[in-house]
């Protein structure tokens, strides 16, 4: 099934989506200033060293030394000595293996949070799009989460692949049925990259950057393409020519299919995707027959609820709740990878007589699921005519991403955070300045987002208006909700 990728880029935020058969199947997001350290590698230096509490804090060139505990300090074990290590033998005193002044190369496992800083491991471990690569070990390994039978093999194989150049590896659970050609060019990339990362060890001075973890848009490359994409349209020069030459380096074959937007509209009304986003944030999915599917997603699971509404077109009621189900159980399926919802899902689908009827619709609903990159499992159909699953939780939800509770409701209910309102507005009025030539744009809003456009954003606000050479003003208006704007064209 052919796929496209793309790609809307803005100095907040990077946004991608990925579209199939002309809809919108799977959306990421990235916010600049949301990024957490977790996976970079420093050059740190060694400032403190507490014996007593057997850790150390590292200058890695934040505001704040990061913590360094003597078990996360790495050892190369001898056989014994590493089954010595699991059965609890004592650690090497953290005194007894770094001292102050000394270079070190750390990675972060732990973002800095309130008053305490980030925490660190000097065991370096680089995730690829299959496999996880421990530069520092010989050790070939298995995700625990693949069936024990299927272990030995996988293992086997991998270690094959790996060859003589050693190095240890772990292939990830969702490479169970990766090729051999995948998982060799992510075995290149991985080696490539540490390769890197010494020689900038060598190079850079203590309390530097080494690597830091992909980006959304190299994890593009990463992680979202195969044999099936056709393009990946970016609609920024500037970050179109930088993936380019990082794709030509680790990923070429990816960067053959990338391409620069230069089309007027903006590229996310190619596939009306804002609307897909604003239709993934309810609770309720039309279907084409005239059902509708509702959508709940707790703590807990996640349910979706099957209604034929006002769909009547079948020859009789049997031929309408099978046909509205197999439509459900296609809608259903792309709605997980859309939300990106994971856990444990329930679907309670409008109860079938006819077991053809159940094992059609089972069918489907499979078939569909085999597309979604995400691990899924799904048993068949209760006596109450629910269906029980589980997806693979890989990142938040699309609602958990952009929401927060709504103030207004305690918690009952959910609404757009100022920040993604602000970020609506400012691509608003970049839609609204290709087609119109006012004097000025003055928006209107409620407090919090206009205190969001002053404040926080107002470097992005100054640059629009630099960019569409008018000027915009603000205007707090106090009965508008949350996430209630409008934009005046003066």
């Amino acid at each position: 099934m052919q796929q496209d990728i793309l790609v809307n880029w803005s100095p907040q935020e990077t946004r991608v989506a990925v579209v199939e058969l002309g809809a919108v199947q799977e959306l990421h997001l990235e916010r600049t200033l949301e990024r957490g350290l977790v996976g970079n590698v420093y050059l740190g230096k060694v400032a403190r060293v507490l014996p007593g509490m057997q850790s150390a804090f590292i200058d890695i060139g934040l505001d704040k030394a990061a913590f360094l505990h003597v078990a996360d300090v790495w050892q190369k074990h001898a056989e014994g000595e590493a089954a010595a290590a699991r059965t609890g033998q004592p650690l090497v005193p953290i005194e007894k293996q770094v001292f102050e002044g000394r270079a070190l190369m750390v990675q972060v496992i732990k973002d800095p949070m309130g008053t305490k800083g980030a925490r660190l491991s000097t065991q370096i471990s680089i995730a690829g799009r299959h496999l996880v690569f421990l530069p520092q070990d010989d050790h070939i390994g298995v995700s625990q989460k693949i069936p024990l039978e299927q272990r030995d093999a996988l293992r086997q194989r991998l270690q094959a692949l790996v060859g003589p150049a050693g190095g240890g590896f772990i292939l990830r659970t969702n490479a169970e049925d990766s090729s051999d050609e995948e998982l060799q060019d992510d075995i290149a990339y991985l080696r490539k990259t540490w390769a890197r990362i010494k020689e900038a060890s060598v190079r850079l001075p203590p309390a530097s950057l080494l690597h830091q973890d992909l980006t959304l848009l190299q994890r593009v490359l990463r992680d979202l393409v195969g044999e099936t994409t056709q393009s990946i349209r970016i609609d920024s020069q500037e970050q179109f020519a930088k993936l380019e030459a990082f794709g030509r380096e680790f990923m070429p074959k990816a960067a053959e299919r990338l391409q620069l937007y230069k089309g007027e509209r903006p590229i996310f009304d190619l596939y009306a995707v804002d609307e897909e986003i604003a239709k993934a944030l309810g609770r309720r999915v039309d279907l084409k027959s005239g059902g509708y599917l509702i959508i709940d997603q707790t703590e807990a699971l996640t349910t979706v609820d099957v209604n034929t509404g006002a769909y009547v077109g079948a020859r009789n009621f049997e031929d309408t709740i099978f046909k509205t189900n197999l439509e459900a159980a296609q809608a259903i399926a792309r709605q997980l990878r859309l939300r990106n919802l994971g856990g444990i899902i329930i679907a309670d689908f409008i109860d079938m007589a006819r077991v053809d009827h159940q094992e059609a619709v089972l069918s489907e609903f499979r078939k569909q699921l085999a597309r979604d990159r995400v691990k899924t499992s799904s048993g068949g159909f209760s006596s109450l005519g629910l269906l029980e699953m589980t997806r693979k939780r890989t990142r938040d939800s699309l609602a958990h991403m952009l929401c927060e509770p709504c103030p207004s409701c305690h918690g009952k209910g959910i609404v757009k955070t100022p920040r993604s309102v602000a970020y609506d507005i400012l691509r608003e009025i970049l839609r609204e300045a290709r087609q119109f030539n006012p004097r000025e744009f003055r928006v209107v809003a409620g407090s919090a987002v206009i205190d969001m456009l002053q404040d926080e954003e107002s470097q992005h606000l100054a640059g629009l208006s630099d960019f569409i050479a008018k000027p915009i003003s603000l205007q707090v208006e106090s009965g508008m909700g949350p996430e209630q704007y409008d934009i005046v064209l003066i």
